[in-house]
């Protein structure tokens, strides 16, 4: 038996008990005549003795044994007189009897601490070792324990978890596929699934009315902190069924989630529209952890001789709650935010509420008090707030870059606590988005995404102003699931084809399998999908998903513990009738 007990199980109620132990060195310390070594496993660590006095070969042995050694120790648990209250074992420590090296281990290029020396990169290509650190190691137990969850609710729910196909068919719209040649079917390809959707659907076709699935997912698009090549769903789909339906059980869901895992009694959640969150937030996916809600000023601001207000087609204010003390020096910085190229303001003007009800402006020779004390009624401001207003000539271009300023504020003036979540759902949702270059629709969410129906007689006359069934649940800025209710009718769909662009003969070879399926008699369906990933990081608070993934890649999409992607030998190539040009670096 390698061990009675782990590194973390040990408590005062385990006094003088034989005890056997099995584990990493975490660190070993000689103190006179005394070596203390901490002994590390995936439940805690556990602080051993060894006494020079009662064991002077033991405790030779002891120290010479290094970081990461794998060690097997027998002794007697006894109390510790110098107690550590840091860590669950802290009353304790063995008298180590006997000590057996399983094996030894180079020196590890970064220390396995939560506060370690290594960087992003020296971290992900030892992974392995990066893992055995606590605060890694909690994230992954983390997102064992919501998975878990939310296989308990949806099986009390009634749902039957089905695994779809990894190998599939590519399709043109949403991000590009990962492409899989076939040796077999040489010059034909299979994709990696962006996500189950036609599946789920069949399945719904089939008769399997409640279906989910925890599912890999892969899309090779551009990567951010909350993007990887592949990804982790939360996959359901449901028959006969409404949207409030939908946002019924996934909203129980979510509050079954919060209240198991982080003890949050998640309130009913609010829900706005599409078109509200861009004309308040800026953004489909608003941070609502704080208010700061745009006004707009174009009634207010403009006739007064000011050429920038007056000749713009969208003004747009926020007020800083007691944020008048910003110094001009925090201003400037504010406005150089605004206008860096990721953003592209032409600048920033400011107000200031002085304590006495004054308002004092960037703009105050364009501006009588009498204006400005408009602007202030406008903007509900008092004294000792900061109200800040850009403009532009598309509104929902400088909407976008009001939502970066709003949000610069909010974790300026600290309104966005990472353990304080707000939830909600986005709804109504437009069905296309116009695409100039292209002088097409594109679908906002997938070619599936059934109309309002009392916006359908619209789809012959104004596509563009369709709302889709469709919502997103948003929590603290971050859009963690999405979904819609499905066209089952083949006429709808046929004409949802055609309006993105779609040849009956394309919309045939592409997706004829779904429609040949919807005359075998489709029920009503639909249902969303939530980013595992997303959610985790969530929960335990993190900048990027990536330390909530065992084995992530990074911002190159490159795997750099295994130097993935690579190229194939050549006679692999051959086999699947391959041919790469060659690049080179200019």
């Amino acid at each position: 038996m390698y061990r009675t007990h782990t590194c973390g199980e040990l408590r005062i109620a385990n006094l003088n008990e034989q005890v056997t132990l099995a584990g990493w060195v975490q660190r070993t310390r000689k103190m006179g005549g005394m070596t203390f070594v901490d002994l590390r496993d995936r439940y805690g660590i556990t602080q051993l003795v060894f006494n020079n006095e009662v064991d002077a070969d033991l405790c030779e042995q002891a120290n010479h044994i290094g970081r990461e050694y794998v060690i097997q120790i027998d002794g007697v648990v006894a109390e510790r007189s110098s107690k550590n209250s840091k860590i669950p074992t802290g009353d304790i420590e063995i008298i180590v009897c006997s000590l057996n090296v399983l094996n030894t281990s180079a020196i590890p290029p970064f220390t396995i601490e939560d506060e370690s020396d290594g960087g992003d990169d020296i971290r992900m290509q030892y992974r392995y070792l990066d893992l055995r650190r606590q605060c890694v190691r909690k994230n992954l137990e983390l997102r064992h324990r919501m998975a878990f969850e939310v296989r308990r609710y949806l099986d009390s729910k009634g749902f039957l978890e089905v695994e779809t196909p990894v190998l599939i068919k590519s399709t043109p719209e949403g991000a590009r596929d990962f492409v899989v040649p076939s040796r077999m079917n040489q010059g034909q390809f299979y994709a990696l699934p962006q996500s189950p959707q036609t599946f789920k659907q069949l399945l719904m076709v089939s008769g399997f009315d409640r279906y989910f699935q925890i599912v890999k997912c892969f899309r090779d698009e551009d990567l951010r902190a909350d993007r990887q090549p592949e990804f982790t769903q939360i996959d359901c789909e449901m028959s006969f069924v409404e949207q409030e339906d939908i946002l019924e059980m996934f909203e129980g869901m979510s509050r079954h989630l919060f209240k198991t895992i982080k003890g949050i009694d998640l309130p009913k959640l609010p829900r706005i529209t599409w078109h509200d969150a861009m004309k308040f937030y800026g953004s489909d996916k608003p941070d609502t952890r704080f208010e700061m809600r745009f006004v707009e000023l174009m009634d207010v601001m403009q006739g007064y001789g000011f050429s920038v207000f007056d000749e713009a087609k969208y003004i747009g204010g926020i007020c800083a709650k007691g944020a008048a003390t910003y110094t001009r020096k925090q201003i400037d910085q504010l406005t150089e935010f605004v206008k860096r190229s990721q953003i592209g303001a032409k600048g920033l003007v400011y107000a200031r509420i002085e304590a006495d009800g004054n308002v004092k402006s960037s703009v105050d020779k364009f501006y009588t008090q009498d204006v400005l004390q408009q602007l202030k009624g406008a903007m509900s401001a008092e004294p000792g707030d900061l109200i800040l207003i850009m403009c532009g000539n598309d509104a929902n271009k400088t909407r976008k870059q009001l939502c970066e300023l709003r949000l610069e504020m909010g974790t300026q003036l600290g309104l966005r606590p990472k353990d304080k979540y707000s939830c909600l759902w986005v709804v109504d949702f437009p069905l296309f988005e116009w695409n100039e270059e292209d002088q097409r629709f594109y679908a906002m969410h997938h070619p599936f995404t059934s109309p309002k129906p009392e916006d359908i007689p619209l789809l012959d006359t104004n596509p563009g102003a369709v709302r889709a069934n469709a919502y997103d649940m948003v929590i603290n800025g971050v859009e963690v699931g999405g979904g819609s209710i499905r066209i089952h009718e083949s006429n709808l769909q046929h004409k949802m084809f055609e309006l993105l662009g779609f040849s009956p003969e394309k919309a045939e070879e592409q997706f004829g399998f779904l429609m040949n399926a919807f005359k075998f008699g489709a029920p009503p369906h639909g249902g969303l999908a939530y980013g595992l990933d997303r959610f985790v990081s969530l929960f335990a608070e993190l900048d990027s998903i990536r330390d909530c993934i065992a084995f992530p890649k990074n911002n190159a999409g490159r795997d750099v513990m295994i130097d993935a992607p690579a190229a194939l030998d050549q006679t692999q190539l051959d086999e699947l009738a391959l041919i790469v040009k060659q690049h080179t670096n200019n």
